[in-house]
């Protein structure tokens, strides 16, 4: 636990520091990041006092302590700044949990007027929180073998093929290509007409799949086609795997069964949509074909920007997004949900199922790309798919007993567990916000965003006491 404890303090440092930055963009809003930068520091200084420091040492069992560790510490240091500003606890809580975890449901209203240097600490905790997502998909779901990273490593049968020599090289690779895309996104949202500090919160949130905006309207304040294409790019760049760009950046293929599967997803759901709209509004072709790819795309990759109401486009829609919300864009990147390359292991696994009812004497294998997927991936896809959903009933019941009615149970149930922001109707919709819910469903959606973003199983083998006695 020293090692673990040592990066536990680093990790605080780097928040502590993180906390001057808005202080650079609103120095008039000094006061709550700098006494929070302070609290935090201490504390990170106290956490590397009582490791020791020396030589870390770090195996397969502290990994997984680490990053639940860091999931659930870091978020009640980074509500320090909001619970400064006037939030209660709860909220301050509710809404650092939903940026660090790139979930995008906020409790904030007025966000037209609020200081900027609280504005760009909701982006910046998205941010952080993306990349501490894909870096969690590299380290930890691996060792979990429930669909993760660990399909890459499937791909190649020499263990020296890999995307880069060294973990470390793979995270460095990682955080520029994370930092150039933000980069490259926010000067496309200033070209496309945004103003410098919307532009650089914007792509933040857009990179990192995060949702937040600093504006009530979302993106359908902009009330432009040409942010909406840029957002949907972008957007769509966040819910690819990352180990695809350092790929393509060493000349290797970057084909990718999942990226094909969630891109001829997308293309049905938007003709679908664009036909519904065609018929059941008077929407021209181009604005009916942009409104409906920006918010396919928002919610299957669980980014969840807001382009108007959707929920009034009609039941089919709702009943749509609903489904997409589950969905999610694909492993190894900053997007939430059930994820392309598990529910397409899922599929196969039910095929190969099928066929050895009808030929009980045959001999039939699942494939991933051309590679026999092991059976223990497949099991546990199989049971990570019936936890999700169990986690989801018992979140519903959860939600439900705190007082919701049904439809906001259900939505946002799904909304927490997928990381996706806004749910279905008209307290949680896209138009509303989770301020007016009792304190009670605020944390437990706030469990449900973890244990969406810890991919359920990290939080659950901690909870098991063979773990411990391995």
């Amino acid at each position: 636990m020293r090692s673990v404890t040592f990066l536990i303090g680093h990790l605080l440092a780097v928040l502590a520091v993180s906390m001057l930055v808005p202080v650079l963009i609103d120095p008039n809003d000094w006061r709550p990041f700098v006494l929070s930068a302070v609290i935090t520091g201490f504390f990170a200084g106290g956490l590397y006092w009582s490791s020791g420091g020396g030589e870390v040492r770090i195996g397969a069992r502290d990994v997984h302590v680490l990053t639940a560790a860091a999931w659930l510490i870091l978020p009640v240091f980074g509500a320090l700044p909001l619970k400064l500003s006037g939030l209660s606890f709860t909220d301050a809580i509710f809404e650092t949990v939903s940026g660090m975890t790139t979930t995008g449901s906020t409790v904030l209203n007025d966000l037209d007027h609020l200081p900027y240097a609280l504005l760009f600490w909701r982006a910046l905790l998205q941010w952080i929180g993306g990349i501490g997502v894909i870096v969690m998909s590299i380290a930890v779901l691996p060792f979990l073998r429930i669909g993760g990273m660990q399909l890459f490593r499937t791909e190649s049968s020499d263990q020296t093929d890999k995307e880069l020599p060294r973990s470390t090289a793979i995270a460095v690779a990682t955080i520029w290509v994370y930092s150039a895309l933000t980069a490259a996104c926010a000067v496309a949202y200033w070209v496309a007409g945004m103003n410098g500090f919307d532009a650089l919160t914007h792509a933040m949130t857009t990179v990192s799949t995060g949702g937040f905006s600093t504006h009530d309207a979302s993106m359908a304040y902009f009330d432009s086609l040409f942010i909406y294409w840029v957002s949907t790019i972008f957007m769509l760049a966040g819910g690819i795997p990352f180990v695809l760009y350092i790929r393509a950046y060493s000349g290797r293929s970057i084909k990718s069964t999942q990226v094909e599967t969630l891109l001829a997803v997308l293309a049905v759901v938007t003709l679908v949509l664009t036909v519904w709209l065609l018929t059941h509004s008077e929407r021209g072709v181009f604005e009916a074909i942009t409104v409906s790819v920006f918010n396919a795309v928002s919610v299957i990759t669980t980014t969840g920007y807001a382009g108007g109401d959707y929920t009034a486009w009609g039941s089919f829609p709702v009943v749509l997004f609903f489904f997409l919300t589950l969905c999610g864009a694909c492993t190894g990147s900053t997007s939430g949900g059930l994820k392309m390359m598990r529910l397409i292991v899922a599929v196969k696994s039910v095929s190969l199922s099928l066929r050895k009812m009808i030929l009980p004497d045959g001999v039939f294998f699942t494939k991933y790309e051309g590679k026999v997927l092991p059976p223990d991936v497949q099991t546990g896809v199989a049971v990570f798919c019936i936890l999700f959903m169990a986690v989801l009933a018992l979140e519903f019941v959860g939600l439900s007993v705190a007082g919701l009615d049904i439809e906001t149970a259900l939505s946002g149930a799904a909304t927490s567990l997928a990381n996706v922001g806004p749910g279905i109707g008209p307290v949680i919709g896209p138009a509303g916000t989770f301020a007016s819910l009792p304190d009670s469903a605020k944390w437990i959606l706030c469990a449900g965003m973890l244990m969406g973003r810890l991919e359920i199983f990290t939080l659950l083998i901690l909870v098991t006491p063979m773990f411990w006695r391995a």
